[in-house]
């Protein structure tokens, strides 16, 4: 969808997230959460009770317990009354729904906020569960495994070799250096083989962390942003369930999403991808033809911090928060979930002209 029904102009006006962690046990869910949604209001000014509508994005299958995200809105709190949604998916996902919801007209602003604690349980193990359960859950491959699959498929393809992936790493976590939030900042070496052709450096770190965002339509967003990060397109879509029938080396999906959100009609400046691995940003930045002259993930991305259901909202909370200070004026985000880049989102977001 490239542009809003009806003419309705909505921006994300505020973004806010924790200090992304190997381990949080000392927290549960609702302490590593409320923070981040009172630093979101606090920038904004809005109190829940001027929030028209709430959207969540996490994974029960994290938690270990179901429908686990109704303890997370004792953060949002009790009172008064919510008009709320969940999402079993990213964030990013949550803020489609917000988006549409404003869309409609049925509310002027949205708290989205997502959240994962990583650290309590085997991620590789975790995430084998949105495998096909026939044919390919039942053998276990982790993402790890699956990713390196990714990655030797690029290999063979020509497209990128263990060096250039070892300098898409090298440069994520350099930017991250100036990241207070994130887990992995400034030189980290390569290491040893996890699955080759993947060593430690090419993975995402394994940690705790949440994020939030809000949005708002129209004049109401101008009241309480200075610079609104208008969302002027966003569009998702998903590539067939079977590893086997894809081409690993390419994302037509991404590709589709960007076209519709209108990445294409115009340069972007800044793109923040959602990449846990250093072989999916090769993929990626072919799929959204981005040159050397975009800035890629000036946060460091999801090589520098990758709380899982929370970093691809992150992506468009980065984003926009370069908007708002005026370090960009058309960004794109993208969000991804699922083996292999399965499921990608991209959201465009631009300024008002200075």
């Amino acid at each position: 969808m490239t542009s809003a029904p009806g003419g309705r102009e909505i921006a994300v006006v505020a973004f806010a997230q924790t200090v992304h962690r190997r381990t949080s046990d000392e927290f549960s869910e609702v302490e590593m959460l409320m923070p981040v949604l009172h630093e979101v209001l606090d920038r904004t000014g809005l109190k829940t009770a001027d929030i028209d509508f709430t959207c969540s994005g996490s994974s029960d299958y994290l938690a270990g317990r179901a429908f686990s995200f109704t303890l997370a809105l004792d953060g949002v709190g009790a009172w008064p009354p919510l008009s709320e949604s969940h999402v079993e998916m990213d964030g990013a996902w949550a803020l489609y729904e917000a988006w549409t919801k404003l869309l409609t007209g049925d509310a002027d602003t949205a708290l989205v906020y997502s959240y994962g604690k990583s650290s309590p349980g085997s991620v590789r193990d975790v995430l084998t569960r949105q495998l096909d359960p026939y044919y390919v859950a039942p053998l276990w491959p982790d993402s790890v495994a699956l990713a390196a699959l990714q990655a030797q498929a690029l290999i063979d393809a020509g497209d990128t070799d263990e060096p250039a992936l070892a300098a898409v790493a090298a440069r994520n976590r350099e930017t991250a250096a100036a990241n207070r939030h994130a887990q992995l900042k400034g030189p980290v070496p390569q290491g040893d083989y996890l699955v080759r052709p993947l060593r430690t450096g090419d993975c995402p770190p394994i940690g705790d962390g949440a994020a939030a965002v809000i949005l708002a339509a129209g004049d109401r967003a101008r009241e309480l942003c200075a610079r609104p990060a208008w969302i002027r397109g966003i569009d998702h879509r998903i590539e067939a369930h079977g590893l086997g029938v894809r081409d690993l080396t390419d994302s037509p999906s991404t590709r589709l999403a960007a076209e519709r959100a209108g990445a294409f009609e115009r340069p972007v400046d800044t793109a923040e991808l959602h990449a846990p691995f250093t072989a999916q940003e090769i993929v990626l930045r072919k799929a959204l033809r981005l040159d050397d002259g975009v800035v890629v993930n000036p946060s460091g991305g999801a090589l520098a911090a990758n709380p899982i259901m929370a970093a691809g909202l992150i992506r468009i909370g980065e984003a926009a928060a370069r908007i708002h200070r005026g370090a960009s004026d058309r960004a794109l985000a993208h969000a991804t979930s699922g083996p292999c880049l399965q499921q990608n989102l991209v959201a465009v977001l631009e300024g008002e002209p200075r």
